[in-house]
């Protein structure tokens, strides 16, 4: 089962660790914070992660140090 994914920028300390994990799911926005690129996503947990991408997702999960990734089966939006 697929999953959706958003980072909570109010948490986000900017580390880079999803970004390394993740980079196909996972960069800066303009203020330097992380969010969800994913195929055009824009951070609003809409977009249904690829199958082959799950494992990075987790690792970015895994290592993200201020838990601010969060995902769902459902769409956030």
């Amino acid at each position: 089962m697929g999953k959706y994914v958003v980072v909570k920028k109010d948490s986000c300390i900017a580390c880079g660790s999803c970004g390394a994990s993740a980079p196909d799911i996972f960069d800066f926005d303009d203020d330097g914070l992380a969010e969800v690129t994913y195929e055009g996503d824009n951070n609003r947990g809409v977009t249904l992660i690829a199958a082959d991408l799950e494992e990075d997702l987790q690792d970015a999960v895994d290592s993200c140090p201020t838990s601010c990734i969060k995902t769902s089966a459902k769409a956030f939006a």
